[in-house]
């Protein structure tokens, strides 16, 4: 009989059978955590970051090419262009030109065609970014012989593009070139400043005068076409376009047949001279000298003979209508008015005049270092005496003088649109002289005010204010360049006095013109004129250089028109500089308004 043996393996698990569900127990956990994991980065991927990548891969296919707008074109009032826009060609690169291999041959070869330095194209892309899907401007101007240097090493230049853009021209150059101002491209600090606007890399803007002021209006918007590119960035096909919108047209209150009248009178003298209408403050013309071409500004890279031409030692891009200086014999309106109002002078008063007047220790000149006997309002004015208005001065006192500054506009802008080029001009007082000077406020002070000299500092423009309130019968008007400006149109501030005081200064100024310091104007050329000269003692490098002045206004009795003339060191008397200046002016104004009605005498 057989005895059956025992298993050794009975009554034991098997191990490996253990060990091998175990091990697929496993893999299927890790296998749903990573299929899991890809599931939710797929999520993240594709649902939460997908139109973020999608518009990364887009942007790595598709370009865009941006179209400038056109500058909205400038007019004076009778519809005369002042400035307009021309078509030069303009070199651009893709910004990840330089960082292509290609770039060791391309960089050197455009900045020798361009005449640019390399470092400054390479700045220039560098600040757009190299991922940057906009075209950046290199130069601007190209010639004829740029245009055919670039076509003959195409090869080489590689993302190397000339496109035709719209440029700001100005037609009559200088003429104008402070009532325009010009464009320019935008500094890093403008661009920074201005990009929430919408103002991009290679953009312009106006830096100055009118382009300045109206640069929301003329500037338009930007348009652009979206191209699609293959993997070396060449042009596919063009994806879609969005058409630039100009900018709007404006007409500005110049006569550009005045301005150039003006221009003509002003010649090589530093100075300005300003027309305006005295009803509503409607700037006619505004010459200023030195001057400069705007047009120079439009190029991409101003030369040496241009920098010299706008940083010369009299500084020819300030706007002299605009500057503060002291004004003389012409502020005798002021004092008049003060001497009249304040109650201490009646209309019909008399006072002696002197060779001089010594007043608080300190003498005082006439003029004409002899006096004129004794002389009413008008008659002071007829021959602008000093010692008369020194008189006046010394009776209503600083406080009240200072406030009759102030009521006629002096101290303050005049609402003019050029704000950051317009100076407030000084009206000092005992505050000011206390802060600047740590003095007291003394009579003399007070004398020298009364005509126009000490540290009382206006602008031709603030004077041309003061000259419309006897001109239009008591109101002061706000100065404007666009014609359609409602607003500026009928503001009119009233310079609350007496009838008497406006007429007696009417008065005055119509016989500095028919029998006093003034007569140069007495012609046949124009009609009747009222008006007052003014020189003002200053020095220029240690020499005594006066400046001259003269306001005036025409009809008398109606006036449509209102200039100021001044004269920056120009060593003479308003009457004898400036008045000859102003009579140019009017003769043009009139004789082509009124033909053959303010002829020259027959010889």
């Amino acid at each position: 009989m057989t005895i059956l043996q025992p298993s050794p393996f009975l009554g034991k698990k098997d191990t490996r059978t253990v060990g091998k569900g175990f091990q697929s127990v496993f893999l299927i956990i890790f296998t749903l955590l990573m299929t899991a994991g890809i599931s939710a980065r797929l999520v993240y991927l594709q649902i939460i970051e997908g139109s973020k990548f999608k518009q990364k891969a887009e942007s790595n296919r598709v370009r865009v090419i941006p179209k400038q707008p056109e500058r909205g074109n400038i007019f004076d009032r009778h519809g005369k262009l002042l400035a307009s826009t021309r078509y030069p060609r303009s070199v651009y690169l893709w910004p990840m030109a330089h960082t292509k291999p290609s770039w060791s041959v391309v960089g050197p070869r455009l900045a020798a065609i361009l005449d640019i330095p390399q470092a400054d194209i390479e700045q220039k892309l560098a600040e757009a970014g190299a991922n940057s899907s906009s075209l950046i401007r290199i130069a601007r101007n190209l010639d004829e012989a740029q245009i055919t240097a670039i076509k003959e090493y195409q090869n080489e230049l590689t993302d190397v593009e000339i496109h035709t853009e719209a440029v700001r021209y100005y037609p009559h150059g200088k003429e104008l070139a402070h009532v325009l101002g010009y464009t320019r491209e935008l500094t890093a600090e403008q661009l920074k400043a201005r990009k929430a606007e919408g103002y991009r890399l290679g953009d312009v803007i106006g830096q100055m005068g009118v382009e300045k002021a109206y640069e929301k209006l003329l500037r338009g918007e930007w348009g652009g076409q979206q191209v699609e590119v293959d993997g070396a960035g060449r042009p596919l096909r063009v994806l879609g376009e969005k058409q630039a919108k100009a900018g709007n047209d404006i007409h500005l209150t110049i006569d550009l047949d005045m301005q150039k009248a003006a221009e003509k009178a002003l010649g090589d003298r530093n100075g300005t001279i300003i027309a305006i209408d005295p009803k509503n403050g409607a700037v006619l013309a505004m010459v200023s000298h030195p001057t400069f071409d705007p047009n120079i500004f439009s190029k991409q890279k101003l030369s040496q003979k241009d920098w010299e031409s706008v940083q010369g030692e009299d500084h020819p891009l300030v706007n002299r209508a605009l500057s503060a200086f002291p004004p003389a014999s012409t502020f005798k309106i002021v004092t008049k008015t003060a001497g009249l109002e304040s109650g201490k002078f009646a209309p019909n008063t008399i006072l002696p005049t002197y060779g001089s007047l010594t007043i608080g220790g300190t003498r005082f000149g006439e003029w004409n270092h002899a006096g004129f006997g004794p002389l009413g309002f008008v008659g002071a004015m007829q021959w602008s005496s000093d010692t008369f208005f020194y008189q006046i001065g010394r009776g209503v006192g600083g406080p009240t003088l200072i406030e009759w500054t102030r009521k006629y506009g002096f101290g303050q802008r005049t609402g003019f649109e050029f704000v950051s080029e317009e100076s407030r001009g000084l009206v000092p007082d005992e505050k000011w002289k206390q802060k600047a000077w740590k003095m007291p406020w003394t009579i003399g002070d007070t004398i020298n005010m009364s005509i126009g000299q000490g540290a009382l500092l206006t602008t031709p423009l603030q004077v041309a204010v003061m000259f419309a309130v006897p001109a239009n019968g008591g109101y002061r008007v706000q100065p404007h360049l666009l014609k359609d400006n409602e607003e500026a149109k009928n503001w009119r501030e009233p310079v609350k006095m007496k009838p008497t005081t406006i007429k007696l200064l009417r008065e005055g100024l119509r016989k500095v013109v028919s029998d006093g310091t003034g007569k140069v104007l007495n012609q046949p050329t124009i009609p009747p004129v009222a008006g007052k000269s003014g020189t003002a003692e200053a020095w220029k490098r240690g020499v005594k250089q006066n400046h001259a002045w003269f306001g005036a206004y025409a009809p008398a009795d109606k006036p449509e028109i209102l200039i100021v003339a001044f004269a920056e060191h120009s060593g003479g008397g308003g009457g004898s500089v400036a008045a000859p200046m102003i009579l140019q002016v009017m003769e043009d104004y009139f004789q082509r308004k009124y033909p053959g009605k303010y002829q020259k005498p027959a010889k």
